[in-house]
């Protein structure tokens, strides 16, 4: 009787994942950067770069080859390839990118993982780098990347590396669900018309899904963080 007070006082082990009232406050803090000028473009350029891997590995994973990935300053990028299903190949970027943020976020939930996740998506950072960066600009902006993943790990609490992490995964979700509407009414140019081509779908069809796939995203993150808020009041 004894050893079961003593274990059932404990504290718990915080599962990483915030309140609900830090949820809205994180999510105000990732809205607002990525609406503040020069801040917002290295974020920008992140949710770029998940587009572009993207559309890279639904090309591998369809059987196509990638010959190098191209990024610019205003956040624009380009995935060149051959071979692949085009249609998975288009559709993977946006969407791609908002699930890309939610695993991002996920990650952050993860106390004793934190670290890791820093390490590992900075690393993938750099290994895309390599494989597919040709060009002196895509080089320098994916490095700044690298280092947004790595630089943060000079910091020793783990509290402020699991914020930092969840904010940069909803900026992400939020550009990706900015990032179609662009494409309303764009003639002949971006992944939605060549979809288009290729599926005889409209154009805005495939934005609408796009919309409704990083609004999902964002959905699952508050969820995540929901039922961990309906696990504690049951505690």
């Amino acid at each position: 009787m004894p050893s079961t007070l003593q274990h059932s006082s404990k504290t718990p082990i915080s599962s990483g994942t915030p309140s609900r009232g830090r949820f809205f406050l994180e999510l105000l803090v990732a809205f607002l950067v990525t609406k503040l000028p020069f801040v917002s473009v290295p974020f920008k350029w992140l949710e770029s770069y998940f587009h572009e891997l993207s559309h890279g590995l639904a090309t591998l994973f369809t059987g196509g080859a990638v010959s190098h990935i191209q990024l610019f300053p205003n956040g624009a990028g380009l995935c060149f390839s051959q071979g692949g299903w085009s249609l998975a190949i288009g559709f993977a970027g946006y969407f791609g990118a908002a699930l890309w943020g939610y695993l991002i976020f996920t990650f952050a939930t993860w106390p004793k993982g934190i670290r890791f996740s820093f390490g590992l998506l900075g690393a993938g950072v750099i290994l895309t780098t390599l494989l597919w960066a040709r060009d002196l600009l895509t080089i320098s902006i994916l490095v700044s990347l690298a280092l947004l993943f790595l630089m943060p790990l000079k910091l020793n609490l783990n509290r402020y590396l699991a914020t930092s992490l969840r904010i940069m995964g909803l900026m992400v979700i939020l550009n990706a669900l900015a990032s179609p509407t662009v494409l309303f009414g764009l003639e002949g140019q971006g992944d939605a018309n060549m979809l288009a081509e290729q599926s005889w779908i409209p154009a805005w069809f495939w934005v609408l899904v796009w919309l409704a796939t990083s609004a999902f995203m964002l959905f699952l993150c508050w969820r995540r963080v929901d039922r961990q808020a309906e696990k504690r009041q049951i505690k």
